[in-house]
């Protein structure tokens, strides 16, 4: 069976994933995993992305690429997205990558992007007739998805995540006093002037912090994916989840069960834009997906090949 490697390069993390097609026609998953290598840190400020940033990425996709190599994959697809959309030098870090391993890193628009992630939904999950709405909130960006049944009706992207609301409102450690209130003020105002409404039967959320989000609430020291693909998180437990981050230091953050220490200086703003996205589409609960754009993009690659 034919093998594909997919490089996804986000704001926050580098994830990668090898695949091949079963002969029933399912996607069996040989390796999925991340680094969190914070392309996007410093990107709000400057437009740019740092050297330091760049070699660090750069050198994690080279990585990758070997271990798709050693792993026996005949296609690397590579993708970047809101980090290498935005950034003025993104041709930059294209070029580094081009140089230590060969491979072409290709940017896709928000769109694509949303597109991708509702594939990697369909492949993941039963599908409600109702209205159902899809986001994936990443460092720099969130994508949003409605559709109906298997009917996509739209889809956009929003530039506001996790990395930004952190630079903007939790610099202090632990988080200052009414700096989550404000953080959530300025979400709410983002999406509400993006357009994200709805009413939707179902809501899903996908990305490194609905998934660690999941693992913190299962106390998870190793992450098992199995348990966290359709299990749930409720408002009560986003409300716990920052109350828990916003009282502790980073350091502190780090210590706890299920969270990946990398991702300990961004989740408290992770977290709020979960409680935002909750509140206004009316949702006592979102259903985690631990499928992303990567799972898509493979479930794309392969439906191509049928």
């Amino acid at each position: 069976m034919k093998r594909v490697g997919i490089i996804d390069i986000g704001s926050n993390s580098i994830k990668f994933f090898v695949g091949e097609k079963s002969e029933d026609g399912t996607i069996k998953t040989i390796i999925d995993k991340n680094d969190i290598a914070r392309l996007g840190e410093g990107l709000r400020e400057t437009g740019r992305i740092s050297d330091e940033a760049l070699e660090r990425n750069a050198q994690s996709v080279a990585a990758f690429a070997a271990e798709a190599g050693e792993q026996g994959v005949e296609e690397i697809v590579c993708v970047g997205t809101m980090a290498l959309r935005s950034a003025s030098n993104s041709g930059d870090f294209s070029a580094r990558v081009r140089e230590l391993c060969g491979v072409k890193v290709q940017i896709i628009p928000g769109e694509e992007e949303a597109r991708l992630s509702y594939l990697a939904i369909l492949s993941g999950m039963p599908v409600p007739e109702g209205e159902l709405v899809i986001f994936d909130t990443g460092g720099g960006s969130t994508e949003f998805i409605f559709g109906r049944g298997k009917e996509l009706i739209k889809r956009f992207s929003v530039n506001l995540g996790s990395i930004r609301i952190t630079e903007k409102f939790f610099q202090e450690d632990p988080a200052g006093e009414g700096s989550v209130e404000a953080a959530v003020k300025e979400i709410d105002e983002e999406f509400e002037a993006a357009g994200v409404v709805g009413h939707p039967v179902k809501l899903v959320g996908m990305g490194g912090t609905v998934t660690s989000m999941g693992a913190v609430k299962h106390k998870m020291v190793t992450y098992d994916p199995d348990i966290i693909q359709g299990s749930t998180l409720t408002r009560a437990d986003i409300g716990e989840q920052i109350k828990a981050y916003k009282e502790r230091t980073v350091e502190q953050r780090r210590e706890l069960p299920g969270l990946q220490p990398k991702r300990a200086e961004v989740i408290l703003a992770g977290a709020c834009i979960l409680k935002n996205i909750t509140e206004r589409l009316g949702m006592d609960e979102l259903t985690i997906s631990d499928r992303g754009l990567r799972h898509g993009l493979a479930f794309d690659l392969f439906s191509k090949e049928s």
